[in-house]
């Protein structure tokens, strides 16, 4: 199946009209619901598998963010076989008081996994958090780029976000199926 075609597929269960608030603060008056992609067992697998062809050969260790970075960083790792962390949005204040859940990050490659990248705020929040506990990271990929300034805001901070789509490439093929 090609990427037009899992496009496709996500705007048909995820994409959402009307007025919405993003985590930016901005008003967009489209949405994609990744949880609706997200819980759909089916389609997280195609995501995950289209996904796995980003993985720098590098990594060792795939990290999630919390929320909706974590069913699919768990998707890739099941379709690579790297192990995966799971990042919280601030550390634990009990039990472990850890940040980064499952696999070790210290002295290790990681792959930042997110799912739907705006501005890209909190990808450069929870990378700085990672790296001051000494992980390794110089990618971000995830599964949709809003082409809002998410990548020009993790530049600044020597990431490179790659997409396994962006607006445009849903909304390309979206328009070719009309």
């Amino acid at each position: 199946m090609s990427r037009a075609d899992l496009a496709r597929d996500i705007h048909r269960i995820a994409h959402l009209t009307g007025t919405f608030t993003l985590r930016s603060g901005r008003t967009a008056t489209e949405y994609f619901d990744k949880y609706r992609f997200e819980a759909d067992p089916q389609l997280l697998q195609r995501v995950a598998a289209a996904m796995a062809e980003l993985v720098p050969p590098e990594t060792e260790i795939l990290a999630g963010l919390e929320m909706g970075g974590i069913p699919i960083a768990t998707a890739l790792s099941r379709e690579t076989g790297l192990p995966a962390a799971f990042v919280r949005k601030k550390a634990k204040e009990y039990g472990t008081m850890r940040l980064a859940e499952g696999a070790e990050v210290e002295g290790r490659r990681v792959l930042v996994v997110e799912d739907v990248v705006t501005s890209g705020g909190q990808v450069v929040i929870s990378a700085g958090d990672l790296r001051e506990r000494g992980a390794i990271i110089d990618t971000v990929v995830c599964a949709i780029d809003r082409q809002a300034g998410g990548a020009e805001a993790l530049a600044e901070i020597g990431l490179t976000l790659t997409p396994l789509l962006t607006r445009d490439d849903i909304a390309q093929a979206v328009d070719s199926d009309r």
